[in-house]
């Protein structure tokens, strides 16, 4: 069904700097690129945000009827320590520490890239090509830069050629910079350095050798430039214009100012018409990092065998938290903030599981389709999931009213109010139900939190008796009622 008809979205393009109304290249298709991981380790949460974030722009893309090819790359080679083209590959490194082959890092780090988006419920991308495979694309592409006077080789190596570049371009037009300001801001080259410019960038860099990953190319042995494997891989699939390109904030630049300049310095014109950025993820009010043991990843989370955390939380309640913030805004993870989600998350699901059971009768006082619409343009007003999970709620909360007896609603509405539900809250946010095939984690968390509600009821009926009993036989199952003054949580032992 080609809901895209009727539907008018608009999306922050940050080339732009303002909100643009989306219209495709090709009525009724999308192309979207994504920068994927590097894997090196295993998938931090903050990655796992950005890919949620365009995990739910495809779907909703899907939604509305368009077919999309959607490309996620693996970065398996040339992502070097620093933007400064300097340091250790980053998975030559890992295997020279753990003493293993190149390879073998990537396809532990990939699996497990791969199983924790799975939990998360993720789709998977319609294409997940690997730098490593695109070699000869890549040399290619910097032949052609070369013939175009825009890259130059010396000792081995490939350099893209700013200033040259920003001659007839904009490079900086992305993330705002000027090159005249990046000019004077900067050190000057080191003697070791074969840039003609410090803002130059790699295109293929020589293998030195000690270094392991290697490839044979025109200019000797040696290994493409991280933002040039993106710039191959995007055209390749999704031809030398797409609609979107997609990535953490923190891509912005240089990787994806440079992508800019390599695409337009090869083919003569801007490679994308949208470009998309989700911010970032902290916790508990700081950057996360290793260094300063500010940091969880999401296994930990979902077992909750972590020092951060009072309890697990099943990968669902984090989806959800994470879809209550815009993604192009910073969203703070706490142990506060996932007990709060989990409680939203639950409420909604159990609405939604409500809805089944409800008696119908005459049409209420409720405009379902009004509320429909406003559903849609949150989602089209740049996928604005916090707007569309409030209006959710007003969903629960006339479903809540139904079953006092308070209102009442017809068959008729009744069917389009769960076709409805089903569609926002499944197929575009992604959610899982309770019961679903999430897990034993989520089931359980579902089984407490009915447990909680009914120990509450007894409580308020002054049953202390059956009270006290849920709470001493959870106990004895090692689960402990926790009572605070926004309700009661639990955790397990």
């Amino acid at each position: 069904m080609q809901l895209f008809k009727n539907q008018v979205l608009k999306v922050y393009n940050s080339l732009s700097g303002k909100k643009e109304e989306f219209k495709p290249i090709k009525e009724g298709y999308v192309g979207m690129y994504v920068c994927g991981p590097t894997v090196y380790s295993n998938v931090h949460l903050g990655n796992c945000r950005t890919f949620m974030s365009f995990d739910m722009i495809f779907r909703y893309f899907k939604h509305l009827g368009f077919k999309v090819r959607y490309v996620r790359n693996i970065t398996d080679a040339g992502h070097l320590e620093n933007d400064a083209d300097e340091g250790e590959d980053k998975i030559a490194k890992k295997a020279k520490l753990e003493q293993i082959e190149p390879m073998e890092v990537v396809q532990r780090y990939t699996v497990d890239f791969h199983e924790t988006l799975q939990k998360f419920n993720f789709l998977p991308p319609s294409i997940e090509p690997t730098a490593t495979g695109h070699i000869i694309e890549q040399i290619e592409i910097i032949k052609d830069i070369i013939a175009k006077g825009y890259g130059y080789e010396i000792n081995g190596s490939v350099y893209f050629d700013v200033v040259k570049f920003n001659e007839t371009n904009n490079y900086g037009k992305l993330s705002g910079r000027k090159l005249e300001d990046m000019i004077a801001n900067t050190r000057e080259l080191t003697a070791q350095s074969d840039k003609k410019n410090p803002q130059d960038f790699a295109l293929w860099k020589k293998a030195e050798e000690q270094h392991i990953m290697r490839w044979p190319s025109p200019w000797g042995d040696g290994f493409p430039g991280w933002h040039l494997e993106c710039t191959a891989m995007s055209t390749k699939y999704l031809g030398e214009n797409f609609d979107i390109h997609g990535g953490g904030m923190d891509l912005k630049f240089p990787h994806h100012e440079c992508e800019i300049a390599q695409a337009e310095a090869s083919n003569g014109h801007a490679p994308v018409n949208y470009w998309l950025h989700a911010n970032m993820l902290t916790l508990n009010g700081k950057k996360m990092s290793k260094s300063t043991d500010n940091n969880i990843y999401p296994n930990e989370i979902f077992s909750g065998d972590n020092n951060i955390l009072s309890k697990a939380f099943a990968p669902s309640v984090v989806r959800f938290f994470m879809l209550q913030a815009h993604y192009t805004s910073i969203l703070d993870l706490s142990n506060d903030a996932l007990l709060a989600s989990e409680k939203g998350y639950y409420r909604l699901m159990e609405a939604y599981k409500t809805l089944e059971s409800l008696e119908t009768g005459k049409s209420g006082s409720f405009d379902y389709k009004a509320w429909q619409q406003k559903c849609y343009a949150a989602m089209n007003d740049d996928f604005n999931t916090p707007i569309l999970i409030a209006h959710l709620f007003d969903a629960a909360k006339q479903i809540n009213l139904i079953k006092e007896g308070t209102e009442t609603i017809s068959e008729t509405d009744k069917k389009f109010l769960q076709n409805t539900l089903d569609n926002f809250i499944f197929d575009v946010l992604g959610l899982e139900s309770p019961t679903s095939k999430e897990g034993k984690s989520d089931t359980l968390s579902g089984v407490v939190h009915l447990l909680i509600e009914l120990r509450n009821k007894a409580r308020a009926n002054k049953d202390f008796a059956t009270s006290d009993q849920i709470r001493d036989e959870l106990i004895a199952l090692g689960i402990q009622l926790k009572d605070g003054k926004d309700g009661t949580t639990f955790s397990t032992s």
